[in-house]
């Protein structure tokens, strides 16, 4: 994790120039997107479309935070009561629902990610996410 974490804060650093705050969000992703099964890099690369890593995105469809999460997601894994703005929920939240979908398209990440934007059957979001991820976020194995 360390050594992700020192690969990952110079990347970083365009768009969260306060380096605690940038290494507490490296540290949160890193954290669930490993809990979640999922690979903290693609995870990056969520974020970089969906809020351009704003904890306090809102789209006007309502989903909240850096993975912009829909409410409803609350009532389905969560409690009523839990704050999707809250960086940590949020994280927790986006990458069970990013991991759901991979289960259910039996590692497809191209499907999992339309459905995660609510895109399936069009390749425009999918293609973002992994430009973004390869060209940004991609560690080498």
């Amino acid at each position: 994790a360390e050594v992700w974490l020192l690969d990952m804060s110079p990347r970083m650093t365009p768009y969260i120039r306060d380096e605690q705050q940038r290494l507490r969000l490296l540290r949160l992703v890193h954290q669930a997107a490993t809990r979640a099964g999922l690979k903290p890099d693609l995870v990056l690369a969520v974020m970089h479309v969906e809020s351009l890593f704003d904890p306090y995105a809102l789209s006007y469809v309502g989903a909240q935070g850096v993975m912009q999460v829909m409410p409803f997601w609350k009532a389905e894994i969560g409690r009523p009561d839990d704050n999707l703005i809250d960086l940590a929920t949020n994280l927790q939240y986006g990458c069970a629902i990013l991991k759901f979908y991979l289960d259910k398209e039996n590692g497809n990440l191209r499907r999992a990610l339309a459905r995660y934007n609510g895109s399936l059957g069009s390749n425009r979001y999918p293609d973002k996410v992994l430009d973004y991820w390869y060209s940004y976020w991609y560690v080498t194995p």
